[in-house]
């Protein structure tokens, strides 16, 4: 078999031969020509739309990605996924096709990929549940890929003070705590989003093309760039000639994507003090790749990784700044040689993690943002696995050391997130509170929202050290403040969170990594008892389908886990 055989396994079977002709005449109409039937084919899936700004330029990238395949001997196909917008829909009904969306984008890129008989892919992802979604596609086909990063937006202005969208959401808070007027809330909304790109802190977008990158799936350099510039450009065209590479060197997803990588990618997402929905989508990805990843490996690695980045929601500075001072490869080179990333790790360059570090910048003297190893902000993980009465298979807490480390408190519980905005709003939630939201799960919701309205109420409101915020639902990597989510078993599966009442005690214990119900374990029994399962809240479609196949959030909240047992 000839070399170039071994580089169409694929295509071969769809284009070449006197019985695949009625296919060849299909796609000349395309644009194909005889000479590019003996070329490996490769998708480009592009995750543009006018939807939201994170990904509305990804049709130009795709077409530079297109370029770099086309210019080093393959034959690119671009086609399209989906995508939504979190920040959009935030707060209502249709924030529970969020994460849905995930598994949508997953399964439309293998569709299409397995279908055409295309040999690689090149994905490009832009908003939060697009590089999950890429990635978990990119995983079940295991045929040669880079993922590309579409890029952060540049920082907005009011005054002297940066904006970005979570500025939004607590400005809401603010205001409805007469700490500002119409007019002031008005000039952040409009000045906030500027263009083009992902949202600009250190929240899921950001922390997931950070994650990919130190996975080695994507190429150096892809995390940490702004979507208009001429470097996203050039990242574009070079993943279109790096797929090709792999392609020639047989070098698979699952070849780079091993237990190892992943530790990498979560020793990475640690020490940028990363968004919390980085647990629930490494899972699912690992799941995706066969690799046992487990809750309690992310115990395990944040206690010996600090977190190092001074960066939004919780710290100071933007990813647009980041890139500025050389984006996350100074850091990585650091935590390689503190003996924190596995540097023998296979990256999708062809060579390995360390030898991609090798040539690494050092960040620029005087810099504040990445502190230290010696001067961690915070000495272990930020993203603290709690387990106890309240949440048996695990929780995910985001505590940075800024909120403490304990918080004790009386439940106020509320069944929807909707609800518990209002009371925040309303002044109804007060010191002590411990703001209890239930039956957003991935099968209770469905589709388990994030909580970025109540929680962004309750920094606005000025409460953010005073409250606490549990739920089974998810948080937006804009979240900070003294929370804890994906409580597994979820309320609507009769985890014990469905029997919470109002008043009753409830412990966040970071250093014991405890989530305790004061109440005895004979009361928690017998109120489980008595308790009811509420009805499905949807029969029919795409929120039915995931309620239907989802997998607990302490599993990644996927759905195909298992199929061969339905």
């Amino acid at each position: 078999m000839s070399n170039d055989d071994q580089t169409r396994t694929y295509s071969a079977q769809v284009v070449d031969g006197m019985e695949r002709a009625p296919s060849r005449a299909m796609l000349h109409a395309v644009g194909f020509t005889d000479a590019d039937f003996k070329k490996p084919q490769i998708g480009v899936a592009s995750t543009w739309s006018m939807v939201t700004p994170c990904n509305m330029h990804i049709d130009k990238l795709a077409l530079e990605a297109a370029k770099g395949v086309d210019g080093h001997g393959g034959k690119a196909v671009v086609f399209g996924t989906i995508t939504i917008s979190d920040g959009i829909s935030m707060g209502t009904e249709g924030m529970k096709y969020s994460l849905v969306s995930r598994e949508v984008i997953a399964d439309s890129i293998e569709t299409v990929v397995g279908c055409q008989g295309f040999d690689g892919v090149v994905a490009i992802g832009g908003c939060d549940k697009n590089m999950p979604g890429c990635m978990i596609g990119i995983a079940r086909l295991n045929r040669p890929s880079v993922f590309v990063y579409g890029g952060t937006i540049l920082t907005g202005c009011h005054g002297d003070k940066k904006l970005d969208i979570v500025s939004v959401f607590e400005a809401v808070g603010a205001r409805a705590n007469d700490k500002i007027d119409d007019g002031e809330l008005h000039a952040i909304e409009s000045k906030a989003i500027p263009g083009p790109g992902s949202c600009g802190g250190m929240y899921t977008a950001n922390t997931m093309a950070s994650a990919i990158e130190a996975l080695g799936m994507s190429l150096p350099g892809s995390s940490a760039q702004a979507a208009v510039s001429t470097d996203k450009l050039l990242d574009c065209e070079r993943a279109g000639a790096a797929v090709l590479e792999l392609l020639k060197k047989n070098i698979r997803p699952r070849d780079i994507m091993t237990k190892k990588a992943f530790e990498n990618a979560i020793t990475v997402v640690i020490a940028l003090g990363g968004s919390t929905n980085a647990v629930l989508h490494l899972l699912a990805m690992a799941d995706a790749c066969g690799v046992d990843l487990a809750l309690d490996d992310f115990n395990r690695i944040g206690a010996r990784v600090p977190m190092l980045a001074d960066l939004k929601p919780s710290g100071r500075y933007a990813m647009a700044e980041l890139v500025e001072i050389g984006g996350i490869q100074p850091l990585m080179k650091e935590l390689l040689k503190a003996d924190l990333l596995h540097g023998d790790c296979l990256t999708v360059t062809g060579k390995t993690l360390a030898e991609n570090l090798a040539e690494a910048p050092d960040y620029p003297a005087g810099q504040d943002m990445i502190r230290p190893l010696s001067d961690p902000i915070k000495k272990d993980s930020h993203l603290v696995i709690l387990r106890g009465n309240l949440s048996p298979e695990g929780s995910v807490a985001k505590i940075t050391g800024k909120e403490g480390l304990k918080f004790t408190g009386s439940a106020r519980v509320f069944d929807c997130e909707e609800e518990a905005l209002q009371r925040i709003l309303d002044g109804t939630v007060t010191k002590g509170d411990v703001i209890v939201i239930r039956y957003e799960g991935p099968k209770g919701g469905p589709g388990m929202r994030e909580m970025l309205s109540p929680t962004s109420a309750v920094m606005g409101k000025g409460l953010g050290k005073e409250v606490a915020l549990i739920t089974d639902g998810r948080f937006s990597g804009g979240t900070h403040g003294f929370v804890v989510g994906h409580i597994t078993p979820e309320a609507y599966t009769g985890g014990p969170l469905a029997v919470v009442r109002n008043g009753d005690q409830i412990t966040i214990d970071a250093e014991t990594r405890e989530l305790t119900l004061h109440v005895d374990s004979g009361e928690i029994a017998a109120r489980l008892a008595q308790w009811q399962k509420p009805a499905p809240r949807y029969t029919k479609g795409v929120l039915a389908k995931y309620a239907k196949l989802a997998s607990s959030a302490s599993e990644g909240a996927v759905t195909d886990k298992d199929l061969g047992e339905l």
